[in-house]
């Protein structure tokens, strides 16, 4: 690796470059490592704290290679999905995600035993699990580029992806990676809605991507609101099935704990009634294995002293989108390559799509996601870059970003994201969708995108990744809405006012992309309904 003469640009030469330390860019970078290639890996944040997985505790999509289990595992969420997973994808993630937690047994994490003395392998608890993913990621001898956000990827004369450059920091510094492949692990877009762990997640991949000409797929899936107590920002939301929900003088409120429980509270809090839970449901038992399987769901509790058990509590619903939604990058093979030579996608910048289709994919699918598609991505990224050869640093390098260009305006960045927040945050125009809504929100969402083209670049590194995460989000506003424009249906997660109904017609993938003219087009999902309900009746 060299230093540029320019003191100011800190320039590295690599064979593959991982964008994000979360679990995706950990085992993307490992993977890589392992099969030979040289790897940078540069993270928002402090790699093994930043993110969504850090901070919590999260269930795992793990099932042993049973066929009965499998089976039951892969056709628990067809219907919820709206039928757009796809049986191939589900399978290699069950496969994968076997392999990799017996590795992550192997590399010493502590699970937790069964009465049998058989290890559960069923939950990570995120700091544990994170500490030593950063851990076995250095050993595996990847350069980590610590609180080194990036700001634009670079592209030779033919448009393949060569690398990209950012900002550290600490001490203002800038830096450049020229590589032969690059893995976005960025995550997903929580719009900066203080869900815990999701203050880095403002779609910075998705607008890297997007600016070098990458497609995504399934935004219009991105309406996802994390429950969690008004008073704290854990959205951890596995024990709500043991709740009771109650108006302040503790009567029930009818609905609230069921399928449609969400839409129910959404309105009462719209309507300005506060809304209050009580893990009432919860058996000895059940009270035991929470503590031990997510104890920083309690810490607010704790602090307040107020046990969930015994005593309601007030919840809110915070947006989460594309966090726990199922929109992201597009893959074109099972190596997740994007539509960008030379640039690969992993967990949550990725469509989830494949495996959860048009229902959340938020805690046990996300985490299997996470790792297998690190894992693919991590290995198809350094067998590209390895064929290339060293030579490929030579090649050209063109800064693909631009979102921003040179104006007479100064971007306020604060401004730009109470904007955005203003559109996407409200249950009232994201939750519940409407053709008459989305039209007049991506009105001023585009209005806001040619104040954006108008502007002025920042200059010093603290207002250069404002500026990128307010456009960030942004972008992902408008992929959302002009996807969910283009699904006339309600389907999964998208609901849709005008078109309550699901349609079997509809039963396809929405691909989206564009910057200054966001465009949208429909893709055959994998089967087919009237295919399934055939295969049942058989």
């Amino acid at each position: 690796m060299a230093t540029n003469a320019h003191t100011d640009l800190r320039t590295l030469h690599t064979d593959v470059l991982v964008i994000g330390g979360g679990p995706a860019g950990c085992w993307a970078a490992w993977r890589a490592a392992r099969s030979g290639a040289r790897v940078v890996l540069a993270d928002k944040g402090y790699v093994g704290t930043s993110g969504a997985t850090a901070p919590s505790g999260t269930g795992v999509w793990y099932v042993p290679p049973e066929a009965e289990a499998r089976e039951a595992a892969l056709a628990s969420r067809e219907a919820l999905g709206g039928y757009l997973a796809d049986r191939g994808w589900g399978t290699r993630v069950l496969d994968q995600t076997y392999a990799n937690l017996e590795q992550v047994a192997q590399w010493g994490y502590p699970f937790p035993l069964d009465d049998q003395g058989r290890q559960r392998r069923t939950s990570l608890q995120g700091p544990e699990y994170m500490k030593l993913m950063r851990k076995v990621v250095k050993q595996a001898g990847v350069s980590i580029l610590d609180q080194s956000p990036a700001l634009q990827l670079l592209l030779d004369d033919e448009g393949s992806v060569v690398g990209a450059e950012g900002v550290s920091r600490q001490g203002d510094e800038r830096w450049q990676v020229r590589a032969g492949a690059v893995v976005l692990a960025t995550g997903g877009c929580a719009f900066l809605s203080n869900a815990l762990g999701c203050n880095v997640l403002t779609g910075d991949g998705y607008l890297l991507a997007a600016e070098s000409g990458a497609e995504l797929s399934g935004m219009e899936f991105s309406n996802a609101y994390g429950l969690s107590p008004a008073f704290s920002s854990v959205t951890k939301s596995a024990f709500y099935r043991w709740a009771t929900f109650r108006y302040e003088d503790g009567s029930l409120i009818d609905g609230a704990g069921s399928k449609h429980g969400r839409s129910i509270i959404a309105r009462h809090l719209e309507g300005g009634t506060q809304v209050y839970a009580l893990l009432d449901l919860a058996t000895d038992a059940d009270r035991q294995y929470a503590r031990s399987a997510q104890p920083n769901f309690f810490l607010p509790f704790d602090r307040i002293g107020i046990d969930p058990f015994t005593r309601q509590f007030p919840v809110t619903l915070r947006l989460e989108g594309t966090v726990r939604g199922t929109g992201g990058l597009r893959l074109v093979d099972e190596g997740c390559a994007t539509t960008v030579r030379g640039l690969y996608a992993a967990g949550d910048a990725a469509t989830r799509e494949l495996i959860c289709g048009a229902f959340t994919g938020g805690g046990s699918h996300n985490a299997a996601w996470a790792t297998s598609s690190g894992y693919w991505a991590g290995e198809a990224a350094a067998a590209f870059a390895l064929q290339q050869g060293r030579q490929s640093h030579a090649r050209s390098a063109i800064a693909a970003g631009g979102a921003t260009q040179s104006g007479s305006q100064q971007l306020d960045s604060r401004a730009l994201i109470q904007a955005v927040q203003q559109e996407v945050q409200p249950y009232s125009k994201n939750l519940f969708r409407s053709g008459e809504g989305l039209d007049a929100s991506l009105a001023r969402l585009d209005g806001y995108w040619r104040s954006v083209r108008q502007s002025t670049p920042a200059t010093n590194a603290a207002e250069q990744l404002r500026a990128r995460e307010a456009t960030a989000m942004l972008a992902t506003a408008r992929w959302m809405y002009r996807s969910a424009l283009a699904r006339t249906e309600t389907r999964g997660m998208h609901k849709r006012l005008d078109h309550a109904g699901e349609d079997p017609a509809q039963q396809h993938y929405i691909h989206s992309g564009g910057l200054d003219r966001v465009w949208t087009r429909n893709h055959r999902a994998p089967w087919h309904v009237p295919a399934l309900q055939a295969e049942v009746a058989a």
